[in-house]
């Protein structure tokens, strides 16, 4: 039952929705033995490449012959997620790529611990923001060396966002351009106690009670794997339904449920890093607010949908310190109509 065997069926019905007219394969890289995160010799990082086909080539001539020609586009999912998530995006994305630099090559990876990457145990040498990182920065720059890519353009979402950031700050020369897509941990906390005696008893009950869940390292995928089955494909259920109504299909909204559902009751791993990196109600310990802008990266983008739960100006004060310093990378902050 809790098995990688059952994906594949999954896996094929999201690609086949996200993918029909262009070439598109999923590749497991073994990671090098010597890497620091390696307990048995080899670890696997798991990724979909996408890029468009010779027609799609010739359908624009006025392709641009910049130095970015040959720079692909990867892209990191955010918490609970998988490379998957972005099968409605990985198209369209290739032939942009595609048109504007020549080449229209996008990888969309497991990061280690989540999907079908290996899900090594997350017991770290010590419980600090900086360790957790790392699992993911180095495993990332593995698989980047496995592929043989000698520079990207790299795009995160939510926490695919932060780890981005982490990664820029280890390895900045392998990244052409940095894009943030509502990534989580931007601002720093503000802390006003008054505030949360506003609230009603039952809400500060509550609140103290998923603080100490989230302190003991209880994790969302934690939950669903001590349910049912029926009780946890109908929380994601409910989830998909409500995240994402633009999912009009019943046989789209399935497939999503089905690989979200799996991805989470997989033996648990990257999830771990919940409570090394942020703090409760999502604020980051190390605030990107105040890393960005020491960045060697020279382009960074935020993107944000109209309907965002990530707060957009937190981006804006990043970008007011950038500008103040030539020294920072250039900063533009971009909106997204009818998006959350």
């Amino acid at each position: 039952f809790h098995s990688k065997k059952d994906i594949p069926g999954i896996f094929s019905r999201l690609c086949c929705i996200g993918t029909k007219s262009q070439h598109a394969e999923h590749e497991e890289e073994l990671l090098p033995g010597d890497t620091e995160l390696d307990e048995h010799n080899s670890l696997v990082m798991h990724s979909v490449r996408v890029t468009s086909t010779n027609n799609d080539a010739a359908s624009g001539s006025n392709v641009s012959k910049k130095t970015e020609a040959a720079v692909p586009l990867v892209l990191l999912h955010g918490y609970a997620n998988g490379c998957l998530y972005f099968y409605r995006n990985l198209v369209g994305l290739s032939r942009g790529l595609r048109k504007s630099f020549g080449k229209g090559d996008v990888y969309a990876l497991d990061l280690l611990g989540w999907g079908l990457s290996s899900r090594p145990a997350f017991d770290l040498v010590d419980p600090t923001c900086e360790t957790a990182e790392q699992f993911f920065v180095q495993s990332l720059e593995a698989w980047r060396k496995a592929q043989r890519i000698d520079k990207m353009i790299l795009a995160g979402h939510s926490m695919g966002g932060y780890l981005s950031v982490a990664y820029c700050e280890a390895y900045p020369h392998r990244v052409e351009r940095l894009i943030l897509l509502s990534p989580v941990g931007v601002p720093e906390k503000k802390e006003d106690p008054t505030v949360s005696q506003a609230y009603p008893l039952r809400y500060r009950v509550l609140f103290h009670l998923a603080t100490r869940l989230w302190k003991n390292g209880t994790t969302p995928p934690s939950f669903i794997r001590s349910l049912s089955e029926y009780r946890g494909r109908s929380i994601v259920n409910s989830y998909v339904e409500k995240r994402l109504p633009a999912l009009i299909h019943q046989d789209e909204r399935d497939a999503l449920t089905d690989y979200l559902y799996w991805n989470a009751i997989l033996p648990g791993s990257g999830e771990y890093c919940l409570n090394r990196i942020l703090n409760p109600m999502a604020y980051a310990k190390k605030p990107l607010v105040h890393r960005i802008p020491h960045l060697l990266v020279k382009n960074v983008s935020f993107v944000y949908g109209a309907l965002d739960w990530m707060d957009p100006w937190a981006a804006l004060d990043v970008q007011r310190l950038c500008d103040d310093n030539e020294k920072s990378p250039r900063v533009h902050v971009y909106g997204v109509q009818q998006a959350g």
